[in-house]
């Protein structure tokens, strides 16, 4: 049977690691994250499935030490996998399995290389991604590829939303690329480095709405980075507003210096520097809702610059 060591966390490494044992694969070993209390743990644990299956589980905080190195050389894997996992693994790790190390990135490889692709596709307006697995090297996300799945991205789809068709991708490609993995007849594809970029990681303070964003820009932006991220934001004298929600609404017929919010009947709509109309259908005051008649307590008829 084949033994492979998993480095995994988040949905991608729960389905991932679930499909490895529906394939019949031996996993050693599980290498995956501590929650952090200071985060919002949204997704599945990988710790609890690998344990509820008897696999050892192991939660380094760096998992490129001589400790590590030792646990997975005496694990004897022929593969070893990395599933979301958030550490770079360094090559005496990569050199442990002498069939191969592969990681499984949530994005079309070679576009959006590097951290949290889903929110950066988002962001840029893409109408699809996807999952990608691939030869992993020292070098983050730019080993030959293995195999792909692409998945659609609506226009007013959330990265959340997104990111759970990426996991189902993520599921789709390895179960279908394993058995050539494991009998050896995978064909491997070299990236075209010059088709894609790198992406680094984004903070919350990241979620500040910039000035004069046009409307579509700002759609994405907002659909990118809600809940179960911190929120597109613009501090006022009032407070922080969050906005959590919008729809594209057409134009305002107007010129605006950069981007306002504003009450019209029953509902808030954003005005942007390019003319365009958002409608807010989520959106809080310093964590209290605000709505339409929230806003008219607070600010009357006219409207606020974000």
């Amino acid at each position: 049977m084949t033994r492979v060591v998993v480095f995994a966390y988040h949905n991608v490494g729960v389905r991932c690691l679930s499909a490895l044992l529906g394939r019949g694969v031996e996993v050693a070993l599980v290498v995956t994250h501590r929650d952090n209390p200071n985060e919002t743990i949204w997704f599945g644990s990988v710790q609890k499935l690998a344990e509820s299956h008897g696999i050892p589980v192991i939660t380094p905080d760096d998992p490129n030490t001589a400790e590590v190195l030792a646990a997975v050389e005496a694990a004897k894997p022929d593969f070893l996998f990395s599933f979301y996992y958030r550490h770079m693994l360094k090559a005496p790790l990569l050199k442990v399995a002498p069939r191969g190390s592969f990681n499984m990135h949530g994005s079309l490889l070679p576009k959006y290389r590097g951290r949290v692709p889903t929110n950066w596709a988002v962001i840029h307006g893409e109408t699809e991604t996807g999952a990608t697995l691939h030869v992993m090297n020292e070098k983050p996300d730019n080993g030959a590829i293995v195999d792909q799945f692409a998945v659609p991205i609506l226009p007013n789809d959330t990265a959340q939303e997104v990111f759970d068709k990426v996991t189902v991708a993520a599921e789709l490609v390895l179960w279908r690329c394993l058995p050539g993995l494991l009998d050896g007849t995978a064909q491997f594809t070299v990236q075209d480095l010059s088709q894609g970029g790198y992406f680094g990681g984004r903070k919350a303070e990241d979620g500040r709405i910039a000035a004069g964003i046009g409307a579509k820009q700002l759609h994405d932006f907002v659909r990118a980075v809600t809940h179960p991220y911190p929120g597109a934001f613009s501090d006022i004298d009032a407070g922080r507003v969050v906005i959590w929600r919008t729809l594209r609404a057409g134009d305002t017929g107007r010129t605006v210096a950069g981007t306002e919010l504003y009450a019209d009947s029953d509902a808030l709509y954003l005005a942007c520097a390019d003319g365009g109309r958002l409608r807010v259908l989520d959106a809080t005051l310093d964590g209290a809702p605000l709505d339409a008649a929230a806003f008219r307590a607070r600010f009357g008829n006219d409207p606020i610059a974000l």
